[in-house]
């Protein structure tokens, strides 16, 4: 089930008040969870529960720190489990539940060697932020040794889901440029990925229309108004995606996260202007959309107007602005990634599933034309 509006935070007593919920693990991000208001509810709610809580994790969730959620659901054999926080914290409440009632070990479903083969545990997730839209999608990322995997599946979709504008409010202005990011550029590629449909182009419409039009005033100067409208185009940028999942941009992002320390939204939307250009010169020859390079091309149209432009470069320009609005580097200079030997890295580094939804074929000739010459903006690398 799913509540998304101020004051859904309040559905957690009721959920909590029914049958065989005595036992309660929370997957907390502890800072968040005090600060956003979501213990003033959730804590009296407990109240007659056991509760055990797993809350010393690292950002970008790893095995490590699945494996140790995993050992302690298994000692307190919880009947629900709440993730509560950013992306991390409901990776892992979505990991940790389904993976620890499976006979295989949580690295051999990870790495593809074995599947999920039982129902988890009952999970109820809450986002903190307005961007990942993790509560809306079947999958969840793991690193394992500095590679990151997705694990996918009908279930991991969470059984309840609450997102309540409010639990944003207290996010520094720098959380809600990154998040907030995050969901445009995912409404962004959804809707020219090979896997889109119409189901997952209206939230895609939708979730860019809401995201373009008030990330700004989100970092500046933001309202409850405001902050309902991002967490509902991070809720429908996230299903969107849970149907086509990323592209481009997203294949290119991970190496600059993982490498240079830039935060996830900040490190897609790095490369989103310059793949719009990219793909917005599709042809039939390199067209990678069974639907043809016209589709493509009605598609970029529809993003590029959503932008507020009339042309792939003029919507490009207005993205990089939006991202300067928001004191974000806009540039790979500008975050610091200079040299060629730095683009090669990026290049080599791509995420190849991801890459393979995006709707023009790629190659690492085109890709380091595109990380050089276009998000430069001119500056000399060597």
């Amino acid at each position: 089930m799913k509540s998304v509006h101020s004051g859904a935070i309040a559905r957690v007593v009721d959920i909590l008040a029914g049958e065989d919920r005595h036992h309660v693990l929370m997957v907390v991000d502890e800072d968040a969870y005090r600060a956003c208001g979501a213990a003033e509810v959730i804590e009296p709610a407990l109240d007659g529960h056991s509760v055990s809580r797993f809350s010393e994790f690292e950002l970008n969730p790893k095995l490590a720190d699945v494996d140790r959620g995993i050992a302690l659901t298994n000692r307190q054999r919880p009947d629900v489990v709440i993730a509560i926080g950013g992306g991390t914290a409901l990776d892992l409440g979505k990991l940790i539940s389904r993976l620890a009632v499976q006979a295989a070990s949580a690295l051999e479903i990870i790495q593809g060697t074995a599947s999920m083969d039982r129902p988890g545990i009952p999970l109820v997730v809450i986002p903190t932020t307005a961007g990942t839209g993790s509560e809306a999608t079947h999958f969840a990322v793991v690193y394992v040794d500095g590679q990151k995997y997705s694990v996918a599946g009908p279930m991991m979709l969470p059984d309840h889901t609450i997102v309540d504008p409010q639990l944003t409010a207290s996010l520094p202005a720098g959380i809600t440029a990154a998040t907030g990011l995050d969901a445009l550029c995912q409404g962004i590629e959804s809707l020219w990925s090979v896997g889109a449909n119409d189901e997952s182009i209206g939230y895609a419409r939708e979730a860019i229309r809401l995201a373009a039009g008030n990330i700004v005033a989100a970092v500046n100067a933001p309202t409850l108004k405001v902050r309902e409208a991002m967490c509902m185009a991070s809720h429908l940028a996230g299903k969107a995606i849970n149907i086509t999942k990323t592209t481009s941009s997203h294949a290119l992002s991970y190496s600059i996260t993982s490498d240079y320390g830039i935060p996830h939204g900040i490190a897609v939307a790095l490369t989103l202007g310059p793949m719009l250009r990219f793909n917005a010169g599709v042809t039939d020859d390199d067209c990678m959309d069974h639907r043809g390079a016209h589709h493509v091309r009605d598609r970029i149209a529809e993003i590029v107007g959503l932008l507020g432009a009339r042309t792939p470069e003029e919507a490009s320009e207005r993205f990089r602005q939006m991202v300067q609005q928001i004191g974000c580097p806009s540039t790979l200079a500008e975050a610091g990634i200079t040299s060629n030997a730095q683009l090669q890295n990026i290049v080599a580094s791509v995420n190849t599933q991801r890459m393979a939804n995006n709707p023009r074929r790629t190659t690492e000739e085109s890709l380091l034309d595109q990380l050089s010459t276009s998000l430069n903006q001119g500056v000399s690398i060597g």
